[in-house]
């Protein structure tokens, strides 16, 4: 399970930095949270495949979170998509992008699914490989959160003893659940002689902009890794509280809070040039917090 920013700026691009997008990627499949100006060449440049793409996430409605998803869609239509694509995003979105589509008289080539974000804390997407829930953040307008989590495969399969115990692969399967395999002859094969740990659950949390709070901490308790806005620095944090927005200390005692095993910083104002401070405020509370680089792929 792996995240890609592709874009780690809050409401203006600046210094290179783009607004926010990023890709997480559970067993091959690319789940795409926001969709910020500029998402689709950020995917081209950083080697994303839309045909990749089924499900887009969209935590509100600042432009800075959505104004490249116009853009994508249409391109995905144009370049011959097939496959089916789920948008999960505030119920407002619909009408405006209904009113793109009409005025351009642009008919998708591809079924197209919108999904209204639910107001409260809910599972919103249940994936054989993986699971998507929203929970309400704390901004200036609703806006959403996500948590993604990689489910487990079972155990993995180690052919060559499989092979040497004659068990056929027919039976591979219950394997994975972790049964034993008894052969015709009477013969009782372990389960752990022919298989192997497979990959663990992870748990991947993206808050997206909001105040300080506690208010959606039983929904991210224990992950492995956060990404929490960090629009300022400690030194504004006034202007932070002003604008619904957090500073890099408070989203270190969010991930402390959490249990978090890795903090990803995100969602700079485009006032800061340099990030370094970012990293070192937040470290001081929670050593492992790192500032979020575009382009750079982060190991969930």
């Amino acid at each position: 399970m792996k995240v890609t920013i592709l874009g780690n700026n809050s409401a203006l691009p600046a210094f290179g930095r783009h607004p926010s997008a990023q890709a997480v990627t559970v067993y091959g499949e690319v789940i795409l949270i926001d969709c910020g100006e500029g998402t689709q060449i950020q995917m081209q440049r950083y080697g994303l495949k839309w045909r990749n793409v089924h499900h887009i996430y969209i935590s509100h409605l600042h432009g800075d979170h959505y104004f490249g998803l116009p853009g994508l869609l249409n391109s995905m239509s144009l370049l011959g998509r097939t496959a089916p694509l789920h948008l999960h995003a505030p119920a407002e979105l619909k009408p405006i992008m209904d009113a793109i589509l009409e005025v351009a008289d642009t008919v998708l080539c591809y079924p197209f699914y919108f999904h209204p974000l639910p107001d409260e804390s809910a599972m919103i997407t249940d994936e054989p490989s993986f699971s998507v829930t929203c929970f309400p953040v704390e901004h200036r307008i609703k806006c959403h959160g996500f948590l993604v989590e990689r489910k487990t495969r079972g155990r993995k399969i180690v052919p060559e003893k499989c092979n040497e115990y004659e068990i056929p692969a027919a039976y591979y399967d219950y394997l994975k659940k972790g049964d034993d395999y008894e052969r015709k002859d009477g013969f009782l094969v372990k389960n752990e002689w022919v298989t192997e740990e497979g990959p663990s659950v992870k748990r991947y949390a993206y808050c997206a902009d909001t105040l300080f709070t506690d208010s959606f901490l039983h929904v991210i308790k224990g992950v492995d890794t956060i990404y929490h806005e960090c629009t300022y620095l400690e030194a504004d944090k006034a202007k932070a509280e002003a604008r619904y927005h957090s500073t890099s200390a408070q989203a270190a005692e969010v991930a402390k809070m959490a249990g978090a095993k890795q903090l990803l910083l995100g969602h700079f104002s485009s006032k800061y040039k340099e990030l370094d401070a970012f990293r070192e405020e937040a470290s001081a509370i929670f050593p492992n917090s790192l500032v979020s680089i575009e382009g750079t792929v982060y190991e969930v």
